[in-house]
């Protein structure tokens, strides 16, 4: 999964590759510290869309970036920020939806995720592994 970043007047968006499990504990830990929530709710609480979440996420990779960042230099509209599924992830979640699942929603579902991995980034040219999905428990 990637965290995109694309302030307003910046040409390019910035890439953060996101995968829970790689973090380290002092970025775990600083995640709940900010959020008020255990990692597992803060990794879940990322993908359902919660501003907090995100807006800690993006801290911690800017921080790793600008070490003398500070928390409240963090502010973004939401439109600037969004997370992006890894093709390799988006053909886990097709699969378990192609097994579990049957009628119209199954075919909808489908049809999406294929237009989904049509235009996501592949993590084999980013020189990643096998693909997980992004929660930590």
């Amino acid at each position: 999964m990637y965290l995109i970043y694309q302030p307003e007047g910046s040409e390019e968006p910035t890439r953060f590759k996101y995968n829970p499990r790689k973090l380290m504990s002092a970025e775990r830990e600083m995640l709940e510290r900010k959020t008020g929530k255990d990692f597992t709710d803060f990794t879940s609480s990322v993908l359902s869309g919660n501003s907090l979440a995100r807006r800690a996420l993006l801290y911690m990779f800017l921080k790793r970036q600008h070490p003398t960042i500070k928390w409240d230099d963090v502010d973004f509209a939401w439109d600037e920020l969004k997370l992006e599924y890894s093709k390799q992830e988006l053909v886990t979640m097709r699969e378990a939806i192609s097994e579990n699942t049957s009628g119209d929603e199954r075919t909808a579902t489908l049809a999406n995720l294929d237009a989904e991995i049509e235009t996501a980034i592949d993590e084999e040219d980013e020189g990643e592994g096998k693909a997980s999905l992004p929660i930590a428990g």
